[in-house]
Formats: structure tokens, C-alpha cells, sequence
């Protein structure tokens, strides 16, 4: 009886408050206006912190991604503590390294790389097959590869690209300082991810709370999974990269391999636009290195995609082709590079949503 008063209560008041809406028009549209003008404050305010929200995601990712690595540790018989330590020392050490080792020389062979291209375009341009291909297109092939070695070699490409001089710079600051940023907030959040996942959950009601957290647990255990098997993937990609281009006596494979790890950190697209790049970059050798490199790689990625991929990724949740070229498409239009590593593990926890929560409801239904 008092359920039915108090719905009717309810029902009474919802009437009220539509009829004063319908007669009153002017209040009606000052509260939609404040609700519009909030709602685009609202976006104007995570698009000035975008750059922080990234860092943040980074960030939370990178952590994901390592906490395999602090399981694999413990499984090991370490204990919790232990093995973040031991992971936290093994990221700093890492990040060192290539800080101190692989930077250096990456940079000086990119700058070196972008000084020669143009004589390196000189001694294609005196290869026979060179010649050849000219002729038989109507020169076409030497106007393209003109533009593009002009287009890479001029500074001003560079200037316009960033916006300025001024802009590239502030650029190279701000990709610095953002990478420091991330490179400590991961380090805490590998440090307390255990103490701030249980202090989210308390925030969730006792009555849902088991059964969001054995979801949520799932879910970033599948993500940690993904990420980790996407790196070491990567990693043996540059490695072989690395390997095939030395063979192949392409100059710069250092920098092409580097290139490549990141790259092919995006699945099912990376590893063919390498292999396009790297094809291409072999004909300033010759056409054998070319034809090297390129039935290298294809032999790679079949071994790739028929004995890594399952070895490496076989707990973790598969990501159908399509919506990782979406998602690395849309995350390139909006931030680049960055944009489509972060968007593929978006889109991987959002699968892994729809796959243990709304399907699995969808059916008690």
C-alpha cells in the first residue's frame, strides 16, 4: 500500500513539473540553454586538458601492459611487492638504456639519413634499372621520387609541419616533458595499481560490487595480456628488421628498425606498412636488396601470423581485423601515432565489455 502511495506521489510530482514547464516556456529554455552552455564548457575544458588525458591513458596502458610481467614474477614465487619492485626496476632500466644507447645513435643516423638522401637519389639515379623504369614510364618514377626526396630534405617541410620553427620546437619540449610525465606516472601507477583499483571499487555499491570487480579484473587482465603480447611482437619484428636490412646492406637499419617497433605495435596494418617502406628504401641499394627484404618480410609475417600471434597472444582477447583499422584510423586522426596505439587497446576493452557483460545479459534476458 505505501509503495503505491509513494508511486503515485511520484507520478503526481512528474505531472506538476511538466505542467509548469508547458506554461512556462522562458524557464523551460533558460534551463535547456544552462544545460547546453554547460555541456560546451564541458568539452572545451577535456579539450584543453587533452594532452593530460593522454598522459594519463598512456599512462594507465603501460601499466596494464607490465602487470603480466609482475603476475609472470609472482607465479615465480616473488612476492607482490618483490615483483613490482623488481618490474619497476627493470622499466627504469630499460627506458635508461634506450635513453642512453639506442637514442643517441637513432638520432644521429636519422640526421645523417635526411643530409644524404639526396645523394643517395644521385646513385639511383645512375643505376640501370633506374634508368630503365625512367624510360619505360615517361619519366614519371624520377618525377615522384624527385618530389619526395625534395619534399624530406627541406628543412621547410619539417618548419611547416610543426607550425614554425618556434612550433617544432616547442613541439620537441612538449614531447619531452610529456614523455617524462607519463615515464613517472607509470611508475606510480605500477607502484599502487592494486591500492587504487580497490579504493574505485569501494565507490561501486556493495550489492554489484563482486560482480563489477570480477569483470573489471577480467577485462584488464585480458587488456595487460594484449599490450604485452603487442610489444613483444613488436620486438621481434625490429629485431628482425634489424637483421634482414643489415643483410641486405640497407643503410640506416638502425632507424628503420626503431621506426618499425612502433609502428608495428599497431596490428594487422603495421607489419605491411613496414615491409612497403622498407621495400621501397632497399631499392636506393639495388633491386636484389630489395627483392631480400621483401620476401624476408613476407616470409615473417606468415611465420607471424601462423606461430608468434598464437603463441603470444593466445590468452588474450582477439581484436577482429576491421575494428582494429577502424580504430587505429580514428585514433591517428586525432592524435597521430599515439592516437592508434592508445585506440587499439581502447577498442580491445570495449570488445571485452560488450563480449562479459552485455552479452551474457543479453542472454539472462
Amino acid at each position: 500500500m505505501r509503495h503505491a502511495r509513494e508511486a503515485d506521489e511520484r507520478s503526481s510530482l512528474r505531472e506538476r513539473h511538466a505542467n509548469l514547464m508547458a506554461n512556462r516556456p522562458f524557464v523551460w529554455a533558460f534551463i535547456a540553454t544552462l544545460g547546453l552552455l554547460l555541456a560546451v564548457g564541458l568539452a572545451l575544458t577535456l579539450l584543453q586538458m587533452s594532452g593530460v588525458l593522454f598522459s594519463v591513458f598512456a599512462a594507465t596502458f603501460i601499466t596494464l601492459g607490465l602487470d603480466p610481467l609482475v603476475r609472470w614474477f609472482q607465479r615465480r614465487g616473488m612476492k607482490r611487492g618483490v615483483a613490482i619492485v623488481t618490474v619497476i626496476l627493470l622499466f627504469v632500466l630499460v627506458i635508461a638504456g634506450l635513453l642512453w644507447l639506442v637514442l643517441p645513435l637513432v638520432i644521429t643516423q636519422a640526421v645523417t639519413f635526411v643530409e644524404q638522401l639526396p645523394q643517395m637519389y644521385k646513385d639511383l639515379q645512375s643505376q640501370q634499372w633506374f634508368q630503365d623504369a625512367q624510360s619505360g614510364t615517361g619519366g614519371i618514377i624520377g618525377t615522384i621520387y624527385n618530389w619526395v626526396v625534395g619534399l624530406i630534405s627541406d628543412p621547410n617541410t619539417w618548419a611547416t609541419i610543426g607550425g614554425g620553427a618556434l612550433n617544432v620546437g616547442l613541439a620537441i619540449v612538449g614531447g619531452i616533458s610529456t614523455g617524462f610525465f607519463i615515464f613517472i606516472l607509470t611508475i606510480y601507477f605500477i607502484a599502487t595499481l592494486d591500492s587504487s583499483k580497490a579504493a574505485i571499487y569501494t565507490l561501486i555499491s556493495a550489492s554489484h560490487r563482486d560482480r563489477v570487480v570480477d569483470y573489471a579484473e577480467r577485462i584488464m587482465q585480458n587488456v595487460g595480456r594484449y599490450l604485452s603480447g603487442m610489444v613483444i611482437l613488436a620486438f621481434f619484428n625490429a629485431v628482425f628488421s634489424l637483421l634482414v636490412l643489415t643483410v641486405a646492406q640497407v643503410p640506416y637499419a638502425l632507424v628503420i628498425a626503431v621506426a618499425a617497433f612502433f609502428i608495428t605495435l599497431i596490428p594487422l596494418i603495421g607489419t605491411v606498412l613496414t615491409t612497403i617502406a622498407m621495400t621501397v628504401l632497399a631499392l636506393f641499394v639495388s633491386p636484389l636488396s630489395a627483392i631480400i627484404v621483401l620476401a624476408a618480410m613476407l616470409v615473417y609475417m606468415q611465420v607471424e601470423a601462423y606461430i608468434l600471434t598464437p603463441r603470444v597472444m593466445s590468452k588474450a582477447v582477439q581484436v577482429p581485423g576491421s575494428i582494429v583499422l577502424i580504430a587505429a584510423l580514428a585514433g591517428g586522426t586525432l592524435a597521430g601515432l599515439p592516437g592508434a596505439l592508445v585506440a587499439i587497446p581502447i577498442a580491445a576493452g570495449i570488445l571485452l565489455i560488450i563480449k562479459e557483460v552485455v552479452v551474457p545479459m543479453k542472454a539472462r534476458s
